[in-house]
């Protein structure tokens, strides 16, 4: 619809006004005068200005104000910080350490981050000024692959890698409890420890959690591009829910108990067994000594009686007299032994008593003695 049909701003029935409600003649609500609005600005910098200032001083005046601002460009950049400029907020360029100059704003604009300060993130929990520590269940409650709940604060390191990556790609770099960082953070931890048990996170398995986590949140950085390394991943408190605590203490506990147990009873079966296997094999070693004695005197009367065989088809008389009186030395040498003439009768016959005399009693010669036949006189 053409401008002169618009009812614009005047009456009814007003044909031929202008977007401002006036006709071409004039009238009513006219646009602004730019020269006008001009004449009225430097008849007010005049009245600011001293008297007899005149257009030269305003000419120095406005030298100043341009001076100033082209030196508002001028910023430094210390040795653990990089200069990103943008021009009308698109990358322009990395400015190294020292002094380093860019256009004024609002052409151009410089951000300083640290690249070699390691910063800290935490997660769970709160650093307080006086009260210490303060938990925040919902980033610490995370869920097990067991189905158990765990209260898990950690922390993250990491340093800026690539400025102008960090800059561009991460949300909120100023901020980094409501940002890229924490989000990745948070979620990473959340998925390890929805792979494991309570058990292990409880007790001996965070140095894997936390590689874990580590690598895991430097992938999905390197996936934003966000231009972050993260340095390490350290847990400071995996517990259960405070309202389970107590529960669960008594449940470690019972199983610290157990394992005691379990330790003891092995150190007695290892004790135990070897003692008895030395036992048996000690056994073992005599039972072969024994058997290896008994072959060997076995065969050793074996063959002696093979050799006094042999002897006895040479001379049968001879040798079984010298069995019967090896035999009977054999029996008799450890009797007491009395000595009796069988060549002078019957009756009393004196005898020699070598018993007594080897015991140290006094000999009676002419004791009565019993004769061969074992009679009486």
């Amino acid at each position: 619809m053409p401008w002169n049909n618009q009812s614009g701003g005047g009456r009814p029935g007003g044909g031929g006004r202008g977007p401002w409600g006036t006709g071409p003649s004039g009238g009513g609500n006219s646009p602004p005068d730019l020269e006008a609005l001009l004449k009225r600005s430097q008849e007010k910098l005049r009245q600011l200005l001293p008297k007899g200032f005149g257009g030269g001083g305003a000419l120095v005046v406005g030298l100043i104000v341009a001076v100033v601002w082209l030196a508002s460009g001028i910023y430094v950049v210390d040795p653990d910080e990089v200069g990103v400029v943008t021009r009308f907020g698109g990358y322009l360029a990395t400015r190294p350490p020292g002094i380093n100059y860019h256009m004024p704003w609002p052409i151009d604009e410089v951000t300083i981050p640290k690249v070699t300060r390691e910063n800290q993130l935490n997660i769970g929990y709160r650093l307080g000024n006086s009260e210490g520590a303060r938990d925040v269940p919902e980033e610490s409650l995370m869920l097990t692959g067991d189905e158990n709940i765990v209260d898990i604060n950690f922390t993250v390191f990491w340093v800026i890698r690539d400025a102008p990556a960090f800059l561009f790609n991460v949300e909120n770099p100023d901020n980094q409890l409501d940002g890229t960082i924490k989000s990745v953070a948070e979620s990473a931890m959340r998925e390890v420890v929805g792979k494991n048990q309570i058990e292990p996170i409880l007790t001996a398995n965070r140095e894997p959690i936390q590689e874990e986590v580590r690598d895991l949140m430097q992938r999905i950085l390197d996936a934003y591009q966000a231009g972050v390394t993260v340095t390490r991943v350290q847990m400071q408190k995996a517990d259960p829910p405070a309202q389970v605590i107590e529960a669960y203490r008594d449940v470690q506990a019972a199983q610290t108990d157990q394992d005691r147990m379990r330790n003891e009873a092995e150190a007695y079966a290892n004790k135990v067994v070897p003692e008895a296997r030395g036992q048996a094999a000690r056994i073992i070693q005599q039972a072969e000594g024994y058997k290896q004695q008994v072959t060997a005197e076995a065969q050793g009367e074996a063959a002696r009686f093979v050799s006094v065989y042999a002897q006895y088809k040479k001379a049968p008389d001879v040798t079984r007299r010298r069995i019967y009186l090896d035999t009977m030395s054999e029996v008799l040498g450890g009797m007491n032994k009395v000595i009796v003439d069988n060549k002078g009768g019957s009756g009393v016959l004196p005898y020699l008593p070598l018993p007594e005399l080897k015991q140290g009693a006094p000999a009676r010669a002419g004791a009565p003695v019993a004769d061969a036949r074992g009679g009486r006189p």
